[in-house]
């Protein structure tokens, strides 16, 4: 970043924090499921529960895992909300003025 600008920097730092919040809650997650907390009900049609499913990578590549349709809608939304939600600007608010952060003088 020698010959990078002000603006290039900021951008970087702020996507490195973004995926630094994103990856720890898939922690969080990991820790809940592995620790045998599910959601209640079904999960699909099928009358599949959320608990009758493996944890980790056995979920979404294991012989049991959530069927290939499923984990294409999780792919799906998570793309929905890189694309819509998870924006610099998001809710009408001025790119990076987010309440509790760093950028606007809160930490």
């Amino acid at each position: 970043l020698d010959d990078s600008d002000q603006v290039r920097f900021d951008r970087l730092r702020f996507v490195e924090i973004k995926h630094g919040r994103i990856s720890q809650l898939a922690f969080l997650g990991q820790i809940t499921t592995r620790a045998g907390y599910h959601l209640s009900g079904n999960i699909d049609g099928n009358g599949d529960t959320f608990d009758s499913f493996p944890n980790g990578f056995a979920a979404i590549g294991g012989p049991d895992s959530i069927p290939s349709a499923g984990t294409g809608q999780i792919i799906f939304f998570v793309g929905l909300l890189e694309l819509f939600v998870m924006k610099d600007s998001a809710n009408g608010a001025e790119p990076g003025d987010f309440v509790g952060d760093f950028r606007n003088g809160a930490l």
